[in-house]
């Protein structure tokens, strides 16, 4: 039996390694030619700006690929905690650092797309098939049945027994399928108009003694009054391997700057002065990249009464998020392996891939990507200037303008203070439990409601707050004995 993955970034080369158990030949299509090494290509613009791998879609790709982490590490990529690696402004100043519950690799996407290239190219029955266009599907009685292509000696059809669409946000399948005779697709979409900005820069070979940081962040701004559009910018200074940081801005709903002296401009006007000072001590490497195709999109394949037999989708082709999320990788190496555990319990029952498998696993893929979805939603649709079908009616998007933000900052002030409520808050920042979930766990929500007591007394364990135009303090107040001495 045959297997064809369409398109070979991250999220196809995830669906090959699902495959590849339960089907004698895999076959990836990718369009571009493919780097031997790290390096960017066409196929994948948004390879230049900052992408965190939550820990969700971290073990998700060590299940489909044994060994991912170690090779990600051994590559370069930095295993770190953010909360005592990162120098992280929110609210009215730096947080305190102190250990907590989660932890992250950080790298470049052109490094994860490397090894994952290097774990795929290692499994026998898989073949990667570059410089590749695929033009169309074949179709027969509510069945895929193969691919049409185009490569540089012409025209080619293959007959495949499964079909995987990893083509992206620009996938044309639905598209394909429409005049092949399914119904018109439905899509839920908001698009925030968010805009970000990057560029790579080389750090010095000797860090500053203050620099006990190695990431950055500074969040937008609550302030309603009068401030530069940059206070609304969110800012990253992004850690990746090869001694390298990627400097990003991003904004909802503001003009971003487009050239290297612009870029630089901006960066003096954000809303600590470490961001421009940081820049300053680097070595710019990369030309200024912007990226604003950012809006939500779901394809709700599952909505058809009869879904394509012999056709799964994983990552932006079925659900593409606002990149600021960092749920990109993660939903799509989590919907892979989603397909892989499908495939086992049919496989275990000697269960046929007919349309009771099709539309069993698009049932459960949508219970999975309502986790990331609704967390999008929760900020997005706050926004007066977002757009399309999830775009809530004005009394309820004020509603969610006013507390998302607060909200947001509570529950990671309370995070700070209570271990549980941070153990439970890195589940949901990771996409590991879902914010419902934690809200409607009456132990947190007692949690919750004992720290908004002790902040309204003044009963912080761990404070906050420090002057946004000073050095992030240093002090570990990870145990109580530190916060008092302190104090």
């Amino acid at each position: 039996m045959t297997a064809v993955v369409l398109g070979g970034s991250a999220a196809g080369l995830c669906a090959a390694g699902a495959l590849a158990p339960y089907f004698s030949q895999v076959l990836v299509l990718e369009r571009d030619e493919l780097p031997a090494d790290a390096e960017h290509r066409r196929g994948v613009p948004q390879s230049k700006h900052p992408h965190f791998l939550l820990n969700s879609g971290r073990r998700a790709i060590g299940e489909l690929f044994p060994g991912f982490e170690d090779e990600l590490v051994a590559g370069g990529g930095l295993h770190l905690m953010p909360s005592m690696d990162a120098a992280y402004l929110d609210g009215a100043g730096w947080s305190a650092r102190k250990s907590s519950a989660m932890t992250m690799i950080y790298s470049s996407r052109i490094l994860i797309e490397r090894v994952l290239r290097d774990k795929v190219r290692g499994l026998a029955n898989v073949t990667i098939r570059e410089g590749v266009r695929v033009t169309g599907l074949s179709t027969r009685d509510g069945t895929v049945t193969g691919v049409d292509l185009t490569t540089s000696i012409g025209d080619e059809h293959l007959d495949a027994d499964f079909v995987v669409d990893a083509m992206g946000r620009g996938s044309p399948v639905s598209s394909w399928l429409v005049a092949a005779g399914w119904p018109a697709l439905e899509s839920q979409t908001l698009d925030a108009k968010v805009t970000y900005t990057s560029r790579w820069y080389e750090l010095p070979a000797q860090r500053p003694p203050s620099w006990w940081w190695q990431h950055l962040v500074i969040m937008p701004t609550r302030d309603k009054g009068e401030h530069p559009a940059e206070h609304e910018f969110l800012v990253n200074f992004f850690p990746i391997e090869g001694n390298r940081v990627i400097a990003c801005m991003g904004s909802w709903g503001h003009a971003m700057p487009r050239t290297d002296d612009t870029f630089v401009e901006s960066a003096r006007r954000v809303r600590a002065p470490l961001f421009a000072a940081a820049m300053d001590r680097c070595t710019p490497t990369s030309e200024v990249h912007l990226t604003r195709s950012t809006g939500n999109v779901w394809r709700r394949y599952d909505r058809w009464a009869t879904p394509p037999t012999g056709l799964a989708f994983v990552g932006d082709s079925i659900c593409a998020f606002n990149p600021f999320y960092a749920q990109g990788i993660s939903s799509a190496s989590l919907s892979a392996l989603l397909l892989r555990e499908h495939l086992a319990r049919a496989e275990a029952r000697a269960e046929r891939l007919d349309a009771t498998f099709f539309s069993r696993f698009l049932t459960a893929q949508c219970k999975l990507l309502g986790v990331p979805w609704r967390l999008a939603m929760a900020r997005d649709q706050g926004y007066a200037f977002a757009v399309g079908t999830e775009k809530p009616s004005e009394w309820r998007r004020r509603v969610l303008a006013a507390v998302s933000d607060p909200a947001f900052s509570f529950i990671v002030g309370a995070a700070r203070e209570d271990p549980v409520i941070d153990s439970h808050f890195a589940k949901v920042f990771n996409l590991d439990e879902s914010l419902g979930d934690m809200l409607g766990n009456p132990g947190v929500l007692a949690r919750l409601v004992r720290h908004g007591i002790r902040a309204a007394l003044g009963r912080r364990r761990v404070p906050f707050g420090f002057d946004p135009n000073a050095e992030p303090p240093a002090t570990d107040y990870s145990s109580a004995t530190a916060a008092a001495a302190v104090r």
